[in-house]
């Protein structure tokens, strides 16, 4: 079984308790989740919406209540993932695809707006500066991306701070520390973030531009950049 896969089955597993599970072992997560509606451009109305690794549709479901015509892409490698979020937007314009980021089709030009929320910590430095190429030309002009998650490489020096904090705010909701070392077996195994300066790099060199940091409390982050 490759890591990919390995991947798709340990969030088959994190979906039965998903959003409780975020909210208690992700720092400032309703906060994060918030942004991605917040201070839009006032004639800002997308028609076209890719969430790329939507999980059981929490990100979707937030920016539904804002743009509820829109036409929605939900892709995320989860199986379980993806049969909760086809349940959950039945009756809206969603289409659900399983699929992982380096074999989803993107569409020249197609999107208004892509997302990505607690999902691309799972892609390498270098798979970050390839996907970031494909959102950019997936994006309509004037289209915006936006990105919630960690961000800060494990090579930081700060990072070892960055998990002492951590430990403890998991700590507070699940205290028996059970859920702290599953957590850390997934992070350890999985995750590969990035600091924010260098996707903030890579963001200019693409060619995004107005990229703006909505939040960065304690490496927990959301940049938003857009096509011009």
């Amino acid at each position: 079984m490759n890591i990919q896969d390995n991947i798709a089955n340990e969030f088959n597993e994190f979906s039965k308790n998903y959003t409780s599970d975020m909210i208690g072992c992700v720092p400032y997560y309703l906060d994060l989740v918030s942004c991605f509606t917040e201070n839009l451009p006032n004639d800002f109305n997308p028609q076209y919406i890719l969430d790329l690794g939507c999980g059981n549709g929490n990100i979707s479901g937030h920016i539904l209540q804002k743009f509820p015509d829109a036409i929605y892409t939900l892709v995320d490698a989860s199986r379980e993932m993806i049969e909760l979020c086809q349940k959950k937007f039945s009756n809206y314009n969603v289409s659900c695809i399983e699929s992982y980021f380096q074999n989803f089709s993107f569409k020249e030009a197609k999107y208004d707006l892509v997302v990505a929320g607690f999902s691309l910590h799972h892609c390498n430095s270098k798979e970050k500066k390839e996907l970031f190429k494909k959102i950019f030309a997936s994006l309509k002009k004037s289209g915006i991306f936006a990105c919630s998650d960690l961000m800060i490489s494990k090579d930081n020096s700060e990072h070892s701070k960055l998990n002492d904090r951590w430990k403890s705010f998991v700590h507070k909701t699940f205290p028996n520390g059970g859920k702290w070392e599953w957590l850390m077996e997934h992070y350890n195994e999985f995750d590969k973030p990035d600091d924010l300066k260098d996707q903030l790099r890579w963001l200019q060199q693409i060619g995004f531009r107005n990229i703006d940091v909505r939040v960065y409390e304690n490496y927990w982050g959301h940049f938003r950049a857009k096509k011009i």
